[in-house]
C-alpha cells in the first residue's frame, strides 16, 4: 500500500494553507467495529456511531479488508438493489469486478476507483476476478456511500472508471506527504470525480514524524478515517490508528496530520482518507440498499424492486 505513487514527491504541486488560515479541532475519535459483508468478505464500518449531521453528505464507508486471502476465499456480493445515492469503490490493492443493471461495471485494480451514481435504481454485483479467487492474495479497499438531493434522486444512473493514473497526485510543502485527489478541489487543483453533491476525497501518505496542513472549504465537514499507521489530528495533536474516524469540527478553514515517528513494519507510512462535503440539510431516510427522504419513498423503492422496475439480471457473457 498504496499502489498509486511517486519516487520523488517534491516533483509534484505542492499545497499548503494560506498564512492566517484557522485550524479545525477535532471533535471525536471513534473506533470502527468489524463485520462481514456480501457473501463474507470481513469489513470495518468506518462511520458507525457517528451523528450524521457530521457526516452529511456521507451515509457510511466500510474498509474492505485488509485481508490475505488464500487460494479459493476471495468473495464479492451477489446482485442487489440501490437507489437514491452514490457508491464509490475505491481499491487500494488486489482486483475487483462491478457490473450493473444499466450497462456500466469494469475492472478496478491497485489505486483504481469505481463511482456508480445509483440515482432512480439499478442492481449491481461486485465479485473478485477468477484470477484472484484461484490464487489468493491481498484485498484492500474502500466503499462509500454519497447521498444525493431530493432533486437528484430519481436522476439516470451513471458510471464512471477513474484509474488510478487519472487521480491527481500533489504533495505538502516539504514534500513529507503524498496526496492523491479523487474529487473535488484543493487549493485550485481537481480529481477527476465528477459529483452532483459537492465534496472532496482524497488519499494521504503521511511519511514517519511529517506533519501537513490542508486548506479545507469552511462550508464542508471534515473526516478523516486511518487506513493504516498512527498519527495525529488537529492543532492539538489528538491521537488516531488504523481502523479510527476522526470528525473535525466546523469553524475553520484547515486540516492538519501528522504521523507518529515510529510506524508499524507493514505500512511504512500513515494512510489517511479524507473526506469533506457540503451538508444536504435534508431528512435522510436509509434502509438496507435505498437512501431517500421520506418512509413512503423507501416503500415505493422496495416495491419498484419487486416489481422489476430496478433492472434485471443481465444474463451471463452480456
Amino acid at each position: 500500500m498504496p499502489a498509486v505513487t511517486v519516487e520523488n514527491p517534491l516533483t509534484l504541486p505542492r499545497v499548503s494553507a494560506p498564512a492566517g488560515a484557522r485550524p479545525r479541532a477535532v471533535l471525536a475519535v471513534s473506533t470502527a467495529p468489524s463485520g462481514f459483508e456480501g457473501e463474507g468478505f470481513p469489513v470495518r464500518r468506518a462511520f458507525a456511531g457517528i451523528d450524521y449531521t457530521y457526516l452529511d453528505p456521507f451515509i457510511m464507508m466500510d474498509q474492505m479488508g485488509e485481508v490475505e486471502y488464500a487460494p479459493g476465499e476471495p468473495k464479492g456480493t451477489p446482485w442487489h438493489p440501490h437507489r437514491g445515492f452514490e457508491t464509490v469503490t475505491y481499491l487500494i490493492d488486489g482486483s475487483f469486478i462491478h457490473r450493473d443493471s444499466h450497462g456500466g461495471g469494469g475492472v478496478i485494480n491497485d489505486g483504481d476507483t469505481q463511482w456508480m451514481t445509483a440515482g432512480s435504481g439499478l442492481l449491481h454485483i461486485e465479485a473478485p476476478p477468477e484470477a484472484l479467487v484461484m490464487t489468493g492474495g491481498l484485498f484492500h479497499g474502500l466503499q462509500l456511500w454519497v447521498n444525493l438531493p431530493k432533486k437528484d434522486k430519481m436522476m439516470a444512473p451513471r458510471y464512471q472508471d477513474i484509474g488510478g493514473g487519472q487521480v491527481k497526485l500533489l504533495t505538502s510543502a516539504d514534500g513529507g506527504a503524498l496526496l492523491r485527489l479523487i474529487a473535488g478541489d484543493i487549493d485550485g487543483h481537481e480529481g477527476p470525480g465528477i459529483t452532483h453533491t459537492p465534496i472532496t476525497m482524497m488519499h494521504v501518505s503521511v511519511n514517519p514524524g511529517a506533519e501537513v496542513t490542508i486548506p479545507w472549504r469552511s462550508d464542508f465537514n471534515a473526516l478523516a478515517y486511518g487506513l493504516a499507521g498512527r498519527g495525529t489530528a488537529g492543532p492539538l495533536g489528538r491521537p488516531f490508528r488504523t481502523g479510527q474516524a476522526v470528525v473535525f469540527g466546523p469553524g475553520g478553514d484547515s486540516l492538519t496530520l501528522r504521523a507518529d515517528a515510529t510506524q508499524e513494519s507493514r505500512s511504512p507510512n500513515l494512510e489517511v482518507v479524507l473526506l469533506g462535503g457540503q451538508p444536504i440539510r435534508e431528512p435522510m431516510m436509509h434502509y438496507g440498499p435505498f437512501v431517500m427522504n421520506t418512509h413512503a419513498e423507501l416503500a415505493q423503492a422496495f416495491e419498484d424492486f419487486q416489481a422489476g422496475r430496478l433492472g434485471t439480471v443481465p444474463a451471463e457473457g452480456h
